[in-house]
């Protein structure tokens, strides 16, 4: 089974570049984050016309989420169980599915913007509300994974210059204990192979040419119970799916799609 995830940013602005994904590296299931869109939006024409039923929540700003699986797409389950507020009202960051065997979620942790803001808070709640719902997932006993945008960088390495960071959000000391708190329970991350660089970064700017001088995070992380990780045989960042290209006009997201493979 192939399953990846992706951070698409905005999935009508880039609906031509997601069905030719979808049609060239043939994931099994598709997380997919930064929606933009309400679910009722969503190009489920076009998807469903690839093969894939789709769950998606969203509510049309800066976030959404949405599962897309042509093995089954059953028991759908919209936020999580203690999902915290932002302004009042739950945000669409998280939606599980039961997809070939498999309780996938995907989901989009918060940016947290900065270390003083009432928003880098929420996200370490939001984090803990994930590590609740993890682990009632894992005493159901069927292979488990998080996919999705963390916002976090589990360590130094994961970004292209620690000393950019400093006093930031994305590589703070609780950000990253609230990954180690996932690995405390039984999650195990799965690590995608360095390919073109040693570290293979997730995410890049769209100024000061990022990409091309390789100035990135890796902040698109994949979690699964021991059940699920040890039967990955492969994971990968698509590289190549960030870049522009000349036969697609349409921008690159920001994130490149990570892809996991495992034999269950």
């Amino acid at each position: 089974m192939r399953i990846a995830t992706w951070n698409i940013n905005s999935v009508t602005t880039r609906t031509e570049r997601l069905v030719a994904w979808l049609e060239s590296a043939k994931p099994d299931v598709l997380c997919l984050q930064e929606l933009k869109v309400p679910s009722t939006q969503f190009p489920f024409e076009q998807v469903q016309a690839a093969g894939y039923e789709v769950a998606a929540l969203g509510d049309g700003r800066w976030n959404g989420v949405a599962i897309l699986s042509r093995v089954g797409l059953d028991d759908i389950t919209y936020n999580l169980p203690e999902q915290p507020e932002w302004d009042g009202a739950i945000e669409p960051r998280a939606v599980g599915a039961t997809c070939g065997g498999v309780r996938v979620w995907s989901v989009y942790v918060p940016n947290g913007r900065t270390v003083e803001d009432p928003h880098y808070a929420y996200k370490l709640q939001w984090l803990a509300a994930l590590r609740s719902m993890a682990i009632t997932e894992l005493a159901d006993g069927i292979p488990f994974t998080i996919l999705g945008d963390f916002n976090v960088a589990p360590t130094d390495s994961d970004v292209w210059d620690i000393n950019e960071f400093a006093g930031s959000t994305h590589v703070t000391a609780d950000e990253r204990a609230a990954l180690t708190a996932l690995e405390q329970i039984g999650l195990i991350e799965v690590q995608p192979r360095a390919l073109k660089y040693d570290v293979a970064f997730t995410f890049w700017d769209y100024r000061q040419l990022a990409f091309p001088k390789n100035s990135g995070m890796r902040i698109d992380l994949v979690y699964g119970s021991p059940s699920f990780s040890t039967a990955v045989t492969d994971s990968y960042v698509d590289r190549d799916a960030r870049k522009a290209g000349k036969a697609n006009s349409t921008p690159p997201s920001d994130h490149a799609p990570v892809v996991v493979d495992v034999a269950l």
